[in-house]
């Protein structure tokens, strides 16, 4: 290619190296384009969700069910009890990280099927990450998908500092999905009200956090946090997904609130 065909980055990029700081911050200066702003990342949890079947389930699938046409979708889907029994018999085993993210891709993916079963009737797709492509087609025609939240890093997941278990997993995935398509939204959705001081469940004293920024978070020191650890890791150098919110899907109607943008549940910023 004839240079003059280039821009002054493209020069640089063909003529430098890719480990020179200076040239990598000038690969900034151009605004991202948001590729879905109106749509918005629902992750269900798996143990915190899925896990309890009907009773939490039925009545989530019947509020999805009435924001179609109103709100778009992007529902990825936690792992939860089965994985952490795979997790534990791999590790047994002696089977490294990346088998172990294979594990836990394919109990994400069934849950995603459970769903997507559940609300065949209104035509929402089962998508893998091949057919992400074509996201926009399904959100346009249906006003929703189902993918699973797992990664596909698949063997290529790094080892975790601490252990063997894959430390980018569900959370992470569903969040990495909204950032790179410039999504309105990230919402966890829980069985807890938000971020704690501590597992609510097993401590009476805990208190509920609702709202704090990632810093923050991280000088608390908690020894419990609702949402994976990498997702914190990942959002400060996000661009686009600069905050999450957490809430807790047994309660209904907060995840209408939440996709109408009301303050329900815990907000956590990147800033």
């Amino acid at each position: 290619m004839q240079n003059e065909l280039l821009t002054a980055l493209g020069q640089s990029l063909v003529s430098g190296s890719l480990t020179d700081e200076a040239l990598l911050a000038r690969t900034s200066e151009h605004p991202l384009v948001q590729i879905l702003p109106d749509a918005n990342v629902v992750k269900v949890g798996g143990q915190s969700f899925i896990d309890r079947g009907r009773s939490a389930v039925f009545p989530l699938i019947d509020e999805i069910s009435a924001n179609l046409g109103r709100h778009k979708m992007i529902i990825g889907t936690g792992a939860g009890t089965r994985a952490r029994h795979a997790y534990s018999v791999g590790i047994d085993l002696g089977m490294p990280t990346g088998v172990l993210s294979v594990l836990g891709t394919f109990v994400s993916m069934q849950n995603a099927r459970m769903l997507h079963y559940l609300l065949a009737k209104h035509g929402i797709p089962f998508i893998e990450p091949v057919q992400f492509p074509q996201l926009p087609l399904y959100l346009a025609e249906r006003g929703a998908a189902i993918f699973f939240g797992m990664p596909p890093y698949t063997f290529w997941q790094k080892n975790p500092a601490i252990g063997r278990i894959p430390p980018h997993r569900t959370d992470t995935g569903c969040f990495l999905i909204s950032e790179v398509f410039g999504t309105r939204s990230m919402i966890y959705v829980k069985d807890e009200d938000g971020l704690y001081t501590a597992d609510p469940k097993k401590d009476r004293h805990a208190k509920f956090i609702p709202r704090i920024s990632v810093s923050e978070l991280k000088a608390m020191d908690l020894d419990d946090v609702v949402v994976e650890r990498a997702v914190l890791d990942i959002m400060p150098n996000a661009e686009n997904r600069r905050s999450i919110q957490i809430i807790n899907g047994l309660v209904p109607g907060n995840l209408t609130r939440a996709l109408e943008g009301e303050p329900v549940g815990t907000i956590i910023t990147a800033d």
